[in-house]
């Protein structure tokens, strides 16, 4: 369990060039998507490679209480799940899906299918984080959804009588999840759907995932240009055997140490032609001076004796869970790193452009925080030791982690909360020789 493998502070030992191939865990984003595609379907799926981690089994849990049967089973890392043909069984049921944003979005359109009461509620974060922009979305075709406390934010009551369908549209400038939740259940409205984007439309491929997902499970998605979406009406997902990616996301760690190290590294279940969007990450490293290789056996990270990192200027607006692995490289560059145009880093687990600054100045950069986004300039002598604070963070953790694979002194406080998405990151970081595991 993370909580064994991950005390209250994990101290980084540095080492030199890697040469490694790693597995990382299944995607996150595409295990929870398609546990609910396959609670849509009639009859019995199985999702080989899915995540076991906090977020998925948040999702898991949900669909039991809404009477679905799903077993997820550890040793095979396989999710079961017997689709009910687009009915929810439960017609009534409390939800508390932690800190799972993808659940919670998900959720909140899925049980608009159903007869009967929900409420959708979480942490203390997801108190705070928004949601305001589905539900209106909802409300404006008829679903009775409304956000409890009036804020914007969950918990969220959804009295449904079924999803009335129609011309939706959603502001898509905080997450693409809204979108995301509304493409899912779209063909089992009771009459067409049509989804319209408005405003910017942020995090972009995890919308084209959702769809490249849908088109695996049988179902077909017309469009126009970027910003309207004809899920085809009527149609039907189909029940079968199907394979998750591992998590480009996760795979960024690993790539982002061969950099700061030196050396090699490949993910070798994240491959040539992923539906993740975070697998165009390797592409920034080029940019910084290393060496990409993609290959139907997974993707490689060079970077030789002698190549020296260098800073970037770069919009992440497309693959902005990537933003705390790309400043911990920053680190390690000549010259300074502008990311720009993320500024629904906000509203996630945390205010993750505000606690960047904070830790990468506790480690001796110098760091301009902008609105979205920030410019880190490298300590000249290298990054200072320090304790890093995760904010409950699990992408903080990992990502700062990655500094102490180079620079000596660096211990993460609050390891465990790496379960969300990937509890076992400590123990395969160790195989890199990473972490002493020394509990406060």
């Amino acid at each position: 369990m993370a909580s064994e493998l991950c005390p209250n502070k994990v101290s980084i030992r540095p080492r030199g060039p890697l040469m490694a191939e790693v597995r990382v865990p299944g995607s996150k984003s595409l295990t929870n998507r398609a546990m609910l595609m396959a609670a849509l379907a009639d009859g019995i799926s199985e999702l080989h490679g899915a995540l076991l981690a906090d977020d998925s089994r948040a999702m898991a849990s949900a669909l039991r209480a809404l009477g679905f049967d799903v077993r997820m089973d550890a040793d095979a890392r396989v999710c079961r799940v017997a689709g009910r043909g687009g009915a929810i069984p439960a017609a009534e049921a409390d939800l508390n899906v932690g800190d799972a944003g993808t659940a919670m979005r998900f959720l909140a359109a899925f049980t608009a299918l159903g007869r009967g009461r929900y409420r959708l509620d979480g942490s203390r974060r997801m108190r705070e984080r928004p949601i305001g922009d589905l539900i209106e979305a909802l409300a404006g075709i008829g679903v009775r959804a409304r956000c409890e406390l009036g804020n914007g934010c969950p918990p969220v009551l959804v009295e449904a009588d079924g999803l009335p369908g129609g011309r939706v549209r959603v502001e898509g400038s905080k997450s693409s999840q809204y979108v995301s939740a509304l493409l899912m259940v779209a063909p089992y409205a009771a009459r067409p759907m049509e989804i319209e984007v408005t405003g910017s439309f942020v995090s972009k491929p995890f919308a084209e995932m959702t769809i490249g997902l849908m088109e695996n499970f049988g179902m077909r998605v017309e469009r126009e240009e970027e910003r309207l979406f004809r899920p085809i009406h009527g149609a039907r997902y189909v029940a079968g055997t199907y394979e998750i990616e591992g998590d480009a996301t996760a795979a960024t760690y690993f790539w982002a140490a061969a950099a700061i190290c030196g050396g090699s590294v490949t993910v070798s279940n994240v491959r040539r032609g992923s539906l993740q969007g975070d697998a165009a990450f390797p592409g920034v490293l080029r940019e910084m001076g290393c060496r990409v290789e993609e290959t139907n056996a997974g993707i490689t990270v060079t970077r030789a004796r002698g190549e020296h990192l260098r800073g970037v200027d770069v919009d992440l607006n497309d693959m902005p869970d990537t933003v705390q692995t790309l400043a911990a490289v920053a680190l390690f560059a000549e010259g300074p790193t502008r990311i720009r145009n993320v500024g629904n880093l906000r509203i996630k687990e945390t205010d993750r452009i505000a606690a960047l600054a904070a830790e990468l100045t506790r480690l001796g950069a110098r760091v301009t925080e902008e609105s979205d986004g920030l410019t880190i300039e490298p300590p000249s002598s290298g990054p200072l030791p320090a304790r890093i604070r995760t904010y409950g963070d699990h992408r903080m953790a990992m990502a700062m982690a990655l500094v102490g694979l180079r620079a000596p002194g660096i211990e993460i406080m609050d390891p465990g909360c790496v379960a969300k998405t990937f509890p076992e990151f400590f123990r395969e970081l160790g195989r890199l020789g990473c972490p002493e595991g020394n509990a406060v």
